[in-house]
C-alpha cells in the first residue's frame, strides 16, 4: 500500500474519463499522486468511476467494486470510493448492498472528494514537501496520449428517447459557457494537445439553454430566442493557434444545427467527421423510440451533410431489438444500411433499462438470441461496406497522426478516425533514421486496405 497515492479506475465512455481527469488534477494540486487504470493497484485509496448506462456496463462496474472490496478486506487498501453514473442512479441501493465502499459520489458532487480525502486521511498535512498549487476548474490530469484529448462541452440530455437512461442519470441538458470552453482549449494546447475530440450527450443542443434568455425584435415585439451556439463555438475553436484537428461526437439528428456544416467545410482543421446516432430508419420504429424525426427527414439530413461537406465520414449507431421491432422493420433497416453506406457504424442490442419510457410502457418480448442475431447481421453488412470504402483509399495520400509504435509499425489515424473506436493506419518502419514521435503528422500513401485498417508508406 503506497501512502499518498490514489488509483483511479475509469469504466464507460470518454465523458466519464473527463470527469476522472478533473478530479485527479484537483487531487494532485492538493498533493496526492494519482495513477490511472493501473495494471496492479497499489495506492492506499482506490476510486472507481462507474458506468450505469446498460446492463453489461452496470455488471462490469459492480464486479470491479467487488474486486477492490476484496483488496480492502485483505488490508491492501485503506479507502474505497465509488463515483460516476452507477452511483448517481443507484446510490441508495449500492450503500445498502455494498457497505465496504467508504464514500459514494455521483456525477455532480465528486469534486467534494478532494476535501474529504484531505480531511479524513490527513496525508497532505503530514508531508511538508507538498504544497497546494491550485488549478482552474477545467484543468485535468490527461490520461490520453499527450497529443489528443476529449473536450466535454455540455452535460445531460432533454431528448427522452424511449430506451435511454442517460437523462435519468445526468439530468437536463446544461451547456458549459463558451468562453470557459475556449479557455480550456487554450490550456490543452499549452499542454501539447493537437487533436480535440468534442463530446457531449447531445452536441446538437449546445447553447440552446444559454441563449434562452436572449431577446430579439420580431414584428415590433421583443421575444426571447433560443439559438444554437455549436457552429460559433467550433468556428472560434478552429481559429486558436495550435489546434490541428477538431472532431465532433454524438450529434442528434432532430434540430441539427445546419450552420455547423458551413464551419466544417470552411476550416481545414475541423475534421470531415461527424458522429451522429440515428438508431433506426423506419417511421414505425422512430416513432416507438420517440426520436421526433421521420425517415424522410432523417435521410434528407444525411444527404445534406454529404453535399455540404464533401468527403465527410459519417459515424452512426443503430439499435435493434427495441420493443415493437418486427422482422419487416429489421429487413428495411438492413436494406437502408446497404443503401446509406455509412463510413463508420456501430450496432447495439436493446437493453430494458428500468425507469425509461420503454421499460414503463412497452414489453421487452424480443428474445435475446434474436437481438444478437440482428446485431450480427447488421455488422456483417457494415463490414463488407467498410471493406469496399477502405479499398477506395488505396493509392491516395492521407494525413496521419501517429499514436504509437507497435513492433515494426507506427500506428496512426486519419482525420476520419476517432481514437479507440475507429480504423487505424499501420506504417512499416523501413528507415530507422527517420525520427518520428507520437503526435507527429505525416503524409502516408495508402498501399493496402482491410475492412477496418489501412497500410501505407510515408511519402
Amino acid at each position: 500500500m503506497q501512502k499518498g497515492v490514489v488509483d483511479f479506475i475509469t469504466l464507460g465512455c470518454s465523458k466519464n474519463l473527463v470527469d476522472a481527469e478533473r478530479v485527479m488534477r484537483q487531487l494532485e494540486a492538493a498533493g496526492w499522486r494519482c495513477v490511472h487504470d493501473p495494471k496492479e493497484p497499489k495506492g492506499e485509496v482506490c476510486v472507481i468511476n462507474t458506468c450505469g448506462f446498460i446492463g453489461d456496463a452496470k455488471e462490469e462496474s459492480i464486479n470491479m467494486i467487488l474486486q477492490m472490496a476484496e483488496r480492502k478486506k485483505a488490508g491492501k487498501l485503506r479507502k474505497l470510493i465509488v463515483m460516476g453514473c452507477l452511483s448517481e442512479r443507484y446510490r441508495a441501493e449500492l450503500e445498502a448492498e455494498l457497505p465496504e465502499v467508504d464514500e459514494y459520489y455521483g456525477k455532480f458532487d465528486f469534486e467534494n472528494m478532494v476535501a474529504v480525502l484531505n480531511k479524513e486521511l490527513k496525508v497532505i498535512k503530514d508531508n511538508k514537501d507538498l504544497k497546494d498549487k491550485g488549478c482552474a476548474a477545467y484543468e485535468r490530469h490527461l490520461t490520453t496520449p499527450g497529443h489528443y484529448a476529449y473536450l466535454k462541452i455540455s452535460e445531460g440530455c432533454n431528448r427522452m428517447c424511449s430506451y435511454c437512461a442517460i437523462p435519468l442519470i445526468t439530468g437536463r441538458h446544461t451547456s458549459r459557457p463558451k468562453e470557459e470552453i475556449l479557455d480550456e482549449v487554450r490550456w490543452l494546447v499549452g499542454q501539447g494537445v493537437k487533436e480535440l475530440n468534442v463530446i457531449a450527450q447531445d452536441l446538437s443542443s449546445y447553447g440552446l439553454d444559454l441563449t434562452n434568455g436572449e431577446l430579439k425584435i420580431e414584428n415590433g415585439e421583443l421575444k426571447s430566442q433560443r439559438r444554437h451556439l455549436l457552429p460559433e463555438l467550433i468556428d472560434e475553436m478552429a481559429q486558436i493557434e495550435g489546434v490541428e484537428w477538431i472532431r465532433l461526437h454524438y450529434a442528434y439528428p432532430t434540430d441539427f444545427p445546419e450552420e455547423l456544416l458551413d464551419v466544417m467545410a470552411k476550416h481545414q482543421n475541423v475534421c470531415k467527421y461527424l458522429d451522429i446516432a440515428l438508431q433506426h430508419c423506419t417511421d414505425h420504429m422512430l416513432g416507438l423510440m420517440r426520436r421526433h424525426i421521420s425517415r424522410e427527414e432523417q435521410d434528407a439530413l444525411i444527404q445534406k451533410i454529404r453535399e455540404r461537406v464533401p468527403g465527410i465520414c459519417i459515424r452512426t449507431t443503430l439499435l435493434v431489438g427495441h420493443p415493437g421491432e418486427t422482422e419487416e422493420d429489421f429487413e428495411e433497416l438492413k436494406a437502408w444500411v446497404k443503401a446509406m453506406r455509412f463510413e463508420r457504424m456501430g450496432c447495439f442490442a436493446y437493453s430494458n433499462e428500468e425507469g425509461t419510457y420503454a421499460y414503463k410502457h412497452y414489453e421487452d418480448t424480443i428474445p435475446q438470441e434474436v437481438k444478437d442475431r440482428r446485431v450480427e447481421e447488421l455488422m456483417d453488412i457494415q463490414q463488407a461496406i467498410s471493406g469496399e470504402l477502405m479499398a477506395e483509399k488505396v493509392g491516395t495520400i492521407q494525413r496521419v497522426i501517429i499514436d504509437r509504435q507497435e513492433g515494426d509499425y507506427w500506428v496512426g489515424r486519419t482525420q476520419y478516425d476517432s481514437p479507440e473506436v475507429d480504423c487505424e493506419v499501420l506504417i512499416e518502419i523501413k528507415n530507422e533514421k527517420l525520427k518520428i514521435k507520437n503526435g507527429d503528422f505525416v503524409d502516408v500513401k495508402i498501399t493496402k486496405a482491410e475492412e477496418f485498417d489501412l497500410y501505407g508508406d510515408i511519402c
